[in-house]
């Protein structure tokens, strides 16, 4: 029984592809006739290759030029352009196979008045059809015994007034030794692939402007000149500039944000609103030269203009034997020389805007510590160190300068005294 059906179903001689369902947003007369080609091979077997060619049968057209006539519409004002073929096959008397393709063409019309744009039915001009009919006929390997490429009706007429529509169909041998692909091309053939070159290179051409356009919008695009970018996935926000300070997340490569201030080692950035983190300088991309240019918010140092750079600090217990901070926790950190400036000058002025500094952020963490350390990892060395409570009288101005250089640690001292203001 189903086999029955089956065979029922192959002698309607039916085929249809459809691949891309179209909104037909107006009736429209625009349909064009079905062309046909008549084949040596089976219904059966055309059927089973045209089912290979299935994905081919629809999609859509870059361009309606080459493929339709829309009359006195402007071509400018169609977008969005669809074709679909719609294939029928049929046995002929000889044993052969009619094929008739017909193409439907939609495209979006943007009328003038708003209310009248829709997709809109256009006329194929054979072109579809005929590359349909071509590809077949490829796959089938080789050219069809009898080529009609004209409307149906056409094709129906001459077929009913051959003289013996029964008599086989007899195509010509083809010579020997010589390959399919080095035969001559059919002009009708030779016009459809022609056609697909200008609309292939038409529609890469415009693929190249907006390319060079956007390109151009991009190298015209103004970056800013404030932003750090993150270097890699992983990177630690803290909440304050200290190792051991609370993560408050991991950034993502290439985040950016905007600084607020900078100092040798770490960067100050707004996270979004009210928000505010530090991130190690070493894991973010610093902008160009004009970096330079952003004033720190609370006047501290920046790493261009300084003869010395904070390579490294830590939370430890101090390494000496001053007895403020004897066996206590202390901030360490660790100064190479950067510039050409060096002496006891120029290391004590830079000992001053540390101390400063740090005492800065150290309020603003939670970490505790009982002073700071300063060890400078140069040819001259030495260790400048001064404890909490020191730090915030001087800061609150209770102490000046020269008292507070006299309640700190320097060792040796002619490293940092020799030119201390008596």
């Amino acid at each position: 029984m189903r086999q029955t059906g089956r065979t029922a179903a192959s002698t309607r001689g039916v085929f249809l592809i459809f691949c891309v369902a179209v909104l037909w947003a107006r009736p429209s007369n625009a349909q064009s006739p079905p062309y046909e080609r008549t084949f040596a091979q089976s219904k059966v077997q055309v059927e089973k290759t045209l089912k290979q060619l299935q994905p081919s049968a629809s999609g859509r057209l870059p361009a309606l030029d080459g493929f339709t006539n829309p009359g006195d519409r402007p071509m400018d004002r169609f977008q969005r352009a669809y074709y679909q073929c719609v294939v029928q096959v049929s046995s002929t008397p000889s044993g052969g196979a009619l094929v008739r393709v017909g193409a439907k063409i939609t495209a979006w019309y943007s009328d003038p008045v708003p209310s009248k744009s829709g997709y809109q039915a256009l006329p194929s001009n054979g072109r579809l059809e005929t590359d349909f009919l071509d590809r077949l006929e490829d796959a089938l390997g080789g050219k069809a015994p009898s080529v009609v490429n004209v409307p149906a009706s056409s094709a129906s007429a001459q077929l009913k007034n051959k003289p013996d529509s029964s008599a086989p169909a007899i195509s010509a041998p083809m010579p020997s030794g010589v390959p399919a692909s080095s035969m001559p091309i059919s002009s009708e053939r030779a016009a459809s692939l022609a056609t697909q070159k200008a609309v292939a290179d038409k529609h890469m051409e415009e693929l190249r402007r907006e390319a060079k356009s956007l390109e151009e919008i991009l190298h015209n695009q103004a970056h800013p000149n404030n932003l750090v970018a993150v270097k890699k996935s992983g990177i630690p926000v803290l909440v304050s500039p200290m190792e051991g300070a609370r993560v408050l997340f991991l950034a993502t490569a290439e985040d950016e944000y905007e600084i607020l201030d900078s100092n040798p080692n770490w960067v100050h950035v707004r996270i979004s609103g009210l928000s505010r983190g530090w991130i190690r300088r070493s894991g973010v991309e610093m902008p160009g030269p004009s970096a330079s240019a952003v004033a720190p918010v609370d006047g501290s140092r920046t790493a261009n203009t300084e003869p010395f750079q904070v390579k490294g600090e830590q939370i430890a217990t101090f390494p000496g034997n001053w007895e403020p901070l004897q066996g206590k926790t202390v901030k360490i950190l660790t100064i190479q020389e950067a510039g050409n400036l060096s002496g006891s000058r120029a290391k004590l002025e830079f000992a001053k805007s540390v101390f400063d500094q740090e005492y800065s952020e150290l309020k603003q963490s939670s970490t505790t510590v009982a002073g700071v350390v300063l060890i400078f990892d140069s040819e001259d060395g030495g260790l400048a160190a001064a404890t909490l409570p020191a730090l915030q009288q001087w800061k609150a101005g209770t102490l000046s300068d020269q008292a507070f250089w006299l309640r700190c640690y320097f060792d040796p001292p002619e490293a940092f005294i020799s030119r201390t203001p008596q």
